[in-house]
């Protein structure tokens, strides 16, 4: 049997790496932090490489560190969800899902409905939080992220890169837009513009969208609506309050209906993908094969745009 480095050096390591600091790690152990920085000079002596550079109390991974961590977070992963499959007795009861606030109603659960006709009898937890998770310590077996880059030491699997399209209520454009021959003649306090928060800086704007039409017009948001998730901007659009820039994935089911009508068939993309991530033991298991397959899927809206179309 080959060598295996110190199992308690190379958790201490990964927990280490992953809060950034001998202190965060040793409460999150139990241990002293002294007992943490011990354990991960046994794993740079065993190595023979600097794991992490030190500056008083604050570390860095090093070139070696960062080399090594995705893989020893996986594997440390794995031996966890083998240890939970175990006490289980082999039968897995819940499939846990972590998931945005914009995406839980419009886009996940209606493929959850899709994927409780495959197993009938699954329990779920769906859990509505911002990233990033600890996907492993909260034993979270899919997490949906938008951007590629939150989880490294996880399975990655892009599921859809989504686009927005200006789409409102069909009594609302009756009302308020049938006297515009164009979007560049609707009044500023009709559209619905989403704040996406601090956090993000790669959503596409009303401007981005008179760009990509050919134009020049850049509705000010504070002469319009602004709400704070992608989903209650349609939702509003819905109700009538405004037309918003949808994303396509979670207007599809309201397109469809006739509940919401697209003005144009221009799009921005958005400037991330969707992507799912899960610790690699649990990838191949068919709930969750399920999951992403149904997640994944971006079949055509059927639906064609409305007056004023791709007028701007």
């Amino acid at each position: 049997m080959e060598r295996l480095p110190p199992l308690n050096a190379i958790k201490a390591f990964e927990v280490a790496a992953r809060a950034g600091s001998f202190t965060l790690a040793a409460t999150e152990l139990g241990v002293s932090s002294a007992a943490v920085s011990q354990q991960v000079r046994n794993l740079e002596t065993w190595f023979g490489k600097q794991l992490f550079v030190r500056s008083g109390n604050r570390i860095a991974l090093t070139d070696a560190g960062h080399a090594i961590y995705p893989q020893t977070a996986r594997a440390l992963g794995d031996i966890a969800a083998i240890g939970r499959r175990m006490l289980e007795g082999g039968l897995r009861t819940r499939l846990v899902v972590s998931v945005p606030f914009s995406l839980a109603e419009l886009w996940l659960a209606p493929r959850l409905a899709v994927l409780l006709d495959a197993f009938p009898q699954m329990a779920i937890d769906v859990r509505v939080e911002d990233d990033p998770v600890d996907v492993v310590r909260q034993n979270i077996d899919l997490r949906i992220s938008y951007g590629d880059y939150h989880y490294p030491a996880l399975r990655m699997v892009r599921l859809v890169h989504d686009d927005v399209l200006p789409v409102c209520a069909p009594d609302f454009w009756q009302r308020y837009g049938d006297g515009a021959s164009s979007l560049a003649e609707v009044h500023e306090s009709l559209f619905i513009h989403t704040n996406w928060g601090p956090n993000y800086a790669s959503h596409p704007t009303w401007a981005d969208w008179f760009t990509a039409s050919g134009g020049n017009r850049s509705p000010d948001p504070s002469h319009g609506r602004r709400v704070g998730l992608s989903s209650l901007a349609i939702a509003s659009a819905r109700l009538g309050l405004g037309i918003a820039l949808g994303q396509r994935v979670m207007a599809r089911a309201d397109l469809e209906a006739g509940r919401l009508i697209a003005l144009s068939s221009v799009s921005v993309r958005l400037g991330q993908p969707y992507c799912a991530f899960m610790p690699s033991a649990k990838a191949e298991r068919a709930d969750i094969a399920e999951l992403v397959a149904l997640l994944s899927k971006t079949a055509p809206l059927a639906w064609e745009p409305r007056a004023p179309q791709d007028r701007i």
